[in-house]
């Protein structure tokens, strides 16, 4: 199969986490032509549900969450423009793992977990699904969590965990030739939320009026996955995608509130919110736009 020059692969734990985390820079990368591929290591089964007449899906009533999660996946890609979406190893290969919060305020793995939960998978075997992948698409560009998840739910760890082992593995010439031919990822970034961008819109919202939008969250004590920009190194501007990410959103319906704060903020804060995204390069080198500190295309440096 003939590919575009330009091929990006991200890989994310459940259903919504692409949308979140990197929705705008997808529908970008799409739009220039580019060929992005998404990787989902499972179905959400054990996500929580905020659409009351679908609370029967719930792991412990019908568990019929992660196939109904599957079909709010399939509009979000095609409200974002992506063709090309997988599920590691195939639907329901390995489950959603669950969590509960930790003492720490953090996410951390739930007291009862599946036999088939992604968290205990054998981590070769779900590396090499993700080998055969990267040896098909030959990403230049991987995007994934950082070596907390984020903020520690066990399955965004171990994608982090697959995803970087799937990267050396696959790059390793005498490795498993019948996953394909040997491929370099030239770069890898981790996706990551601005401190400083995150608190100037905390400030910006509650001097219009509004106290209560993420109230408790202290900006001089942000979650982990608010990175300061001295760690982070590219920006990039999807602004033109933020309805598209917006609408992507809403199509995780059971999974996101529309009418929670995602789609409270007025549209100036909602652009800058939602339509720029922060990655940290964990595997390549920088970039970076000349007399500035962060890159504005991922594939900066690659050669193409």
């Amino acid at each position: 199969m003939a590919l575009p020059d330009r091929r990006l692969l991200l890989v994310h734990a459940h259903p919504d986490d692409e949308t979140i985390n990197n929705g705008a820079t997808m529908a970008k990368y799409v739009s220039e032509g580019a060929h992005v591929t998404l990787v989902t290591c499972t179905l959400g089964e054990m996500g929580e549900i905020l659409v009351p007449e679908l609370e029967h899906l719930a792991a412990d009533r019908d568990d019929a969450l992660g196939e109904h999660r599957l079909t709010e996946l399939t509009e979000a890609m095609r409200l974002l423009g992506v063709t090309d979406f997988r599920r590691l190893g195939g639907d329901g290969r390995f489950r959603d793992s669950g969590m509960k919060w930790g003492d720490d305020g953090n996410a951390t793995a739930a007291d009862d977990i599946h036999e088939n939960a992604f968290w205990h998978a054998d981590l070769l075997e779900a590396t090499n699904e993700l080998v055969a992948v990267i040896r098909e698409v030959r990403p230049q560009v991987l995007v994934t969590y950082d070596d907390f998840g984020n903020y520690g739910h066990p399955d965004h760890v171990q994608a982090h965990r697959v995803a970087h082992y799937a990267v050396a593995l696959a790059a390793a010439r005498s490795y498993r030739h019948d996953l394909g031919d040997a491929w370099d990822v030239a770069k890898v970034y981790w996706t990551a939320m601005s401190a400083r961008a995150m608190r100037e819109g905390i400030k910006e919202i509650r001097e219009a009026g509004d106290l209560q939008f993420m109230e408790g969250l202290d900006p001089d004590h942000l979650p982990p996955f608010a990175i300061d920009d001295d760690d982070l190194d590219a920006e990039i501007d999807g602004s033109p995608w933020v309805d598209a990410k917006l609408d992507a959103m809403r199509a995780h319906a059971t999974q996101i509130s529309v009418d929670g704060p995602f789609f409270a903020l007025s549209n100036d804060v909602a652009f800058r919110a939602w339509g720029t995204e922060h990655y940290r390069l964990v595997k390549g080198v920088a970039a970076p736009v000349p007399g500035t500190s962060f890159e504005d295309d991922l594939f900066a440096g690659t050669g193409v």
